[in-house]
């Protein structure tokens, strides 16, 4: 089996009981507790105006982590591209790059929900178009070369090259799938893809090929990440009962965050895809709903977990981003299952993990 690449999701873990600020430092705990155990990066998500996860700036969190932790890598997951200007989100991208000494693992998407789309004031029949626009244009200004550029939302008439100048380390960027359409998108910008486990298998497949298939060179030798949830315990039944206690306040959160009552996105053309795929979300808020989300994630005991493991690397998966940082899990909870997944699982796929664990 070719080597697989672990990094841990640094999430705040809401809790109507605790502050956001002690929430912040629970995730700088987290990342601590990850860079001692090994694993590559800490990912971190961007969310606006509610309870989930609420990291409005992963940018400046990510500096905050890099000053205390610098080796550490660091990832997103993702910047949504919308609603920012390029040339101001390309410096940003460029001085975070020249200040830490981890590599950054920049995953970038259009965003779903409504609601954030109508606080920025931005059109969410325009998020396609201005998600690939606005990546082109970090793209020329991470060049380190003069540029202009002549587009449908923003044009750079002088030529402008941007500051602080390359390092010697590359930005890696890797694109939100939301459906197969997605792969074709990301293909033709050059970008791997992030997935999510919850996807049917034989759609994941799908969604490699297709990317592959317009990729071109570029496909060959990529990153793969998938971002996968995770609740490890002896027993699959202790596990489970842990995803039935924690995941349904989590699933409440997220159908409150993406107005899937109401539906926001039935008069918005490219979002039909996600009227489907959320249709379903307030019953996951149902402990007895929760038997395939569990089985399509990495809850269970070591044995299953490393079934799903071997299952998504046999699609082509490399790189896994796991998330214990459930809404309302305990941070003593989450970093036993952290260190527990970090020593029993992580190396029997991770050279580097098994020399760690050696030393």
């Amino acid at each position: 089996m070719h080597d697989i690449t672990f990094g841990f999701q640094a999430a705040p873990a809401s809790d109507v009981r605790k502050p956001d600020a002690v929430l912040y430092r629970e995730v700088m705990e987290d990342c601590a507790l990850g860079h001692r155990l090994g694993y590559d990066a800490a990912w971190l998500l961007e969310h606006h105006f509610s309870d989930y996860y609420p990291t409005p700036s992963p940018l400046l969190f990510m500096a905050h982590i890099a000053a205390a932790l610098p080796d550490l890598s660091l990832g997103t997951s993702v910047l949504v591209l919308p609603w920012y200007h390029p040339l101001r989100l390309a410096e940003e991208i460029a001085m975070l790059n020249s200040l830490t000494r981890g590599t950054l693992h920049l995953g970038i998407g259009r965003g779903t929900a409504k609601s954030e789309y109508d606080a920025y004031n931005v059109d969410m029949n325009e998020a396609r178009a201005r998600f690939a626009e606005c990546y082109r244009i970090i793209e020329k200004g991470l060049s380190g070369e003069a540029f202009t550029h002549d587009g449908r939302f923003w044009k750079i008439t002088r030529p402008i090259r941007l500051r602080p100048e390359p390092v010697g380390k590359p930005v890696r960027f890797y694109g939100a799938i939301g459906s197969a359409a997605s792969a074709g998108i990301m293909g033709d910008l050059g970008v791997p893809p992030i997935c999510l486990s919850t996807f049917p298998d034989h759609l994941l497949a799908k969604i490699l090929e297709r990317w592959r298939a317009r990729a071109g060179a570029k496909g060959r030798d990529a990153i793969l990440p998938i971002s996968v949830k995770m609740f490890i315990a002896d027993t699959d039944a202790e596990a489970e009962a842990l995803g039935r206690k924690y995941y349904p306040p989590y699933f409440a959160l997220q159908a409150d965050h993406y107005e899937v009552d109401v539906n926001p996105w039935t008069e918005i053309p490219e979002y039909q895809e996600f009227s489907r795929m959320f249709a379903n979300l307030r019953k996951l808020a149902n402990p007895d709903a929760l038997g395939p989300f569990m089985a399509s994630n990495l809850v269970g005991s070591p044995a299953t977990i490393c079934k799903r493991i071997d299952a998504l690397a046999a699609l082509g998966f490399n790189y896994f981003m796991v998330s214990s940082a459930t809404p309302g899990t305990p941070l003593e909870l989450r970093q036993k299952m952290m260190t527990r997944f970090a020593e029993e699982i992580c190396p029997r796929y991770s050279a580097a993990m098994r020399r760690r664990q050696a030393a």
